[in-house]
């Protein structure tokens, strides 16, 4: 692939951010801008406006969000529910939980959806839950959260269950060194990522698909 088509490829990734951040609510803005004024970098328009859809197209009743400082995301992922079912949203940081907890409440009385916000880490909470009993799991922040969710999907995800990992390429981190596309960046989260492409994509209990969504997203299908 030449020079231009590269060229092209970037251009065709802002056109699409461009087209899901004018799509996106009042709503969805005014979180985005609070939470980033709050120190919290949100993903991108494009790759909250995916997790919403991919929601809908499973059916989901029931979800969990981990790492919900993302809160943009999470309001996709509520959007996606159309007042159905429970959304379990996790996060290990006090100011993230924070953020989800004040989103939740401005929230409460404009879905039916079930709200659920738990200050735990991932990998004490996720053992806790009930086996086969959710069809969505959405994956970002901590580079914790990663390793603890994809343990616990085949369990937790019930028959054609998806999980979502976000961040992939481990771009949404202070002072980033270039993530998972520098080889030479060997921070916590690159070297996590790198482990997680091969450890989900070589997984025979998942059909899975790295997408150039955002900062790169990684969808995994449980198999029958």
């Amino acid at each position: 692939m030449d020079k231009t088509s590269y060229t092209n490829l970037a251009k065709m990734w802002e056109l699409a951010e461009d087209r899901a951040f004018t799509r996106q609510s009042d709503d969805a803005q005014t979180v985005r801008r609070r939470a980033e004024e709050a120190g919290s970098p949100q993903g991108t328009a494009q790759q909250a406006e995916l997790l919403g859809l991919l929601v809908r197209l499973v059916g989901a009743t029931s979800v969990i969000a981990l790492g919900t400082g993302s809160v943009v995301e999470t309001l996709q992922l509520v959007d996606g529910l159309a007042g159905r079912g429970q959304l379990t949203a996790v996060d290990s940081s006090a100011q993230g939980i924070g953020l989800i907890r004040s989103l939740f409440t401005k929230l409460d009385d404009a879905t039916q959806t079930t709200l659920r916000a738990v200050n735990a880490a991932a990998e004490v909470f996720l053992p806790r839950l009930n086996a086969g009993t959710y069809q969505f799991i959405a994956v970002c922040g901590e580079t914790e959260n990663y390793a603890a969710a994809f343990e616990q999907a085949p369990r937790l995800l019930g028959e054609r269950g998806v999980i979502v990992f976000t961040d992939v390429m481990a771009l949404q981190i202070p002072k980033s060194k270039g993530g998972v596309l520098n080889p030479a960046d060997r921070s916590d989260k690159a070297v996590a990522m790198r482990t997680l492409l091969d450890d989900v994509q070589s997984d025979e209990r998942f059909t899975s698909v790295f997408v150039p969504v955002g900062t790169g997203a990684l969808i995994a299908l449980k198999n029958s």
